[in-house]
């Protein structure tokens, strides 16, 4: 190539990087005091962008296969090709997912959990721009691959045997499809959304994100639960904020049987009413149970707006009634009677209770130093 060939391309690829800087520039000062969500494609962008221009000017300022003498010139201009399709796949992607990120800006400044269709179109946009995504990835691996005259003379027996190699694959990624379009039936039946708080495996937390392969739960500790898409549409789960974001806290108390209800249920009313995180629909005080050790059950229950609440007022209540019933009535907390019979002789205690054990041990005691008293006697 000579010295005017690479002078022009150059100047192509100088060209299309500043038209690209021109139109950053716009979007970031101009633009983007009209139409903020500008921001997003430029922070998309940045780089596909720059690399989509070099590439496409690079393209352009080729010269002609008959202007240049290089034997390995068809393989550079065949190379130029395949990484034009690739900047630009990324390039679109980029530019999708700035797209989606304009919807899901808007969506995230909606009324946190109580905003259950933000929280369904969030789920449903982000679980798209991925299937999306892969689609756009397989058709450009597929230009690619069709840019090689090899895989294109062997197009049409592909195509003839479509058929075999798409059994072949079903079966060979069945689970990944399975998990695709568990995917997507939790999102499109609003079964499960981000930001949902569940129960799975015994583990409390919230959902975090939603793949095309697994759901990530952020467990109350902090701690990250993957499970696999398929297991929410097979498994039973707990959803606490299908419908709505109210919910009850539940407090158990197992008491002595000389708590006294009324007294503890005027003050757990005094409490629930006059607590921040009581939602004002309902509370109740009741004596729900009676335990095999001999102890009476409790249960508080009052309404919360949502989980953090329930939370929170279920502690409230907890704390609270533990240390007025220790400070007002120690009485009613939980002990166990036993009631030990002293005195009188082994008679009055055989007539009340004929089948103690103690009763017959005692007496053999009694029996057997009877008979020691009675040798050391004769021996005197």
């Amino acid at each position: 190539m000579s010295a005017g060939q690479w002078i022009a391309i150059g100047v192509a690829v100088a060209i299309a990087l500043l038209l690209v800087f021109v139109v950053h520039w716009l979007l970031n000062h101009q633009l983007g005091r009209i139409w903020p969500q500008a921001r997003f494609v430029v922070a998309r962008s940045t780089f596909t962008a720059y690399a989509a221009a070099a590439v496409v000017g690079a393209n352009l300022a080729l010269p002609d296969k008959g202007d240049v003498d290089w034997s390995t010139y068809r393989t550079i201009e065949h190379a130029m090709v395949i990484l034009m399709i690739a900047s630009l796949t990324g390039l679109g992607i980029s530019l999708a997912y700035a797209a989606t990120d304009m919807i899901l800006a808007r969506l995230s400044n909606s009324n946190g959990d109580a905003d259950r269709r933000a929280r369904r179109i969030q789920t449903q946009v982000r679980l798209l721009r991925r299937v999306v995504t892969s689609i756009i990835v397989v058709l450009a691996i597929s230009a690619i691959l069709f840019t090689f005259d090899e895989v294109r003379a062997l197009g049409a027996g592909l195509l003839a045997s479509a058929g075999i190699i798409g059994i072949v694959a079903g079966v060979a990624a069945q689970s990944t499809l399975a998990n695709l379009f568990a995917g997507l039936q939790l999102a499109f039946s609003d079964s499960l959304r981000i930001g949902d708080v569940v129960v799975i495996e015994g583990e409390w937390g919230r959902v975090e994100e939603l793949t095309l392969v697994n759901v990530t739960v952020k467990i109350w500790d902090e701690r990250r639960l993957v499970v696999p898409v398929a297991n929410f549409t097979t498994m039973v789960f707990e959803n606490w904020t299908k419908q709505g974001t109210e919910i009850m806290a539940k407090v158990m108390l197992p008491l002595d049987w000389e708590v006294p209800v009324e007294a503890l249920r005027e003050e757990a009313g005094r409490l629930i009413t006059s607590s921040k995180h009581w939602d004002g629909r309902s509370w109740s005080c009741q004596v729900v149970d009676i335990l095999n050790e001999g102890l009476v059950v409790v249960r508080v229950v009052a309404t919360a707006s949502d989980t953090g609440d329930q939370w929170n007022i279920a502690c409230e209540i907890r704390e609270h009634l533990a240390a007025w019933l220790v400070e007002h009535y120690p009485e009613s907390l939980p002990r166990k009677r036993t009631e030990l019979v002293t005195g009188g002789d082994d008679a009055d205690y055989a007539a009340r209770f004929p089948t103690s054990a103690f009763r017959r041990s005692g007496s053999a005691r009694r029996a057997e130093r009877a008979l020691v008293e009675h040798e050391e006697a004769g021996e005197n």
